[in-house]
């Protein structure tokens, strides 16, 4: 393989762009590639998300032409609704709430992107995330992730679950620059794509996550709503439907504002309460993904994130007392509580602007915990 052979993960937005156009400049030998990952709608009525349109797509052909580089476009529908799709709509199905762009970059981009990349004979795969890879020094050396320079922006969080191997062959141009310099580069280059605004929706889900839900067939139960000492308030129409932190649509009146606080799903309940009632001391994660260290051998301090963007809060992430020989189990334990610590969202934990580690949050620990 190329040791400066790199392919670009291609969207026709401005941030992958310019990542092409930095790598280009830096000598790298640079392929774009671009991700078909939903069938073509049926009829023109239907709207997609601006990266999933075949107007952004020719945008990113257009722009690899421009600067001289092959592009590709990889068809992986099938891939992205078994890979993607199914388990989203199977975790609601649970009563989590998932966040399927950390699937995607997990699976999608560093996963059969990457697998593509190297058939190309590339040594890397680069995206517009605003984030940093750095490599430690010494005996076990680690591939390390950090934040991107651009607070704002930084896309760490839905980075975490990225693999030493996958990190070792990762490239992130934009991770020292901020959004605006970004796209001055793009205007300054001539770039098509310079002042394209940025998608924030769900790719696949053209209209409300509910209807999308109920289009892939999901069968919903409808049962009780609770509050904490198990009075019934009202009836819910299915669990997946809910999510805990919510206080809108519920259909039930209290004293004060309700909340939902748990989705139980033995019982097929929503159990709501007040806001005081939403917060938790910490969390249990699973499917942990450590980038910091190989092993979590004891208590490790940071800071603390439980969803993309969120607030951070002083934590620290310990070996799960019950399951030591689990290591792919931890229990976070936050210093202050936190309101609306959500199941099948992610929980992250800081040290300063490098990434240790985070996990898929299994459940949440009360106020008492």
């Amino acid at each position: 393989m190329a040791a400066k052979r790199v392919a670009v993960a291609m969207s026709g937005g401005v941030d992958s762009s310019v990542a092409c156009l930095l790598l280009k400049r830096q000598g790298y030998d640079v392929v774009g590639l671009t991700m078909k990952l939903l069938p073509n709608p049926p009829s023109e009525d239907v709207v997609r998300a601006p990266c999933c349109t075949l107007e952004m797509a020719q945008d990113a052909m257009r722009i690899c032409h421009s600067l001289g580089i092959p592009h590709y476009t990889i068809n992986l529908v099938d891939e992205f609704a078994e890979s993607v799709i199914l388990p989203f709509v199977r975790e609601y199905s649970m009563g989590r709430t998932p966040n399927p762009c950390l699937e995607c970059n997990r699976v999608m981009k560093f996963g059969y992107l990457l697998h593509k990349a190297r058939e190309l004979g590339c040594k890397y795969i680069a995206t517009g995330h605003y984030a940093r890879v750095r490599h430690s020094s010494g005996p076990g050396s680690r591939a390390l992730l950090l934040r991107g320079v651009d607070k704002a922006k930084d896309q760490s969080y839905a980075l975490y679950p990225l693999t030493q191997d996958e990190l070792d062959h990762a490239l992130f141009p934009l991770g020292d620059l901020t959004k605006e310099e970004v796209r001055r580069i793009a205007r300054e280059a001539g770039l098509r794509t310079a002042e394209k605004p940025e998608s924030q929706e769900i790719c696949f889900v053209p209209g409300t996550y509910r209807e999308f839900l109920t289009e892939q067939g999901l069968k919903a139960e409808p049962g009780d709503i609770v509050d904490t000492s198990g009075k019934v308030l009202g009836r819910h129409v299915g669990l997946p439907f809910y999510t805990v932190g919510q206080r809108k649509g519920l259909g039930v009146a209290g004293g004060q504002p309700l909340y939902v606080v748990d989705l139980d799903l033995k019982r097929n309940v929503v159990v709501v309460g007040k806001r005081s009632e939403a917060y938790s001391m910490g969390c249990i994660v699973e499917d942990l993904n450590l980038i910091a260290s190989e092993r979590l051998t004891g208590p490790v301090s940071g800071t603390c994130m439980v969803r993309y963007r969120g607030k951070e809060v002083a934590a620290t992430m310990e070996p799960h007392p019950d399951r030591p020989d689990k290591h792919d189990t931890a229990i976070i334990r936050f210093d202050t509580p936190e309101f609306a610590v959500t199941p099948g969202q992610s929980a992250v934990l800081y040290q300063g602007d490098y990434v240790y580690g985070g996990g898929v949050i299994a459940a949440r620990l009360g106020p008492g915990a």
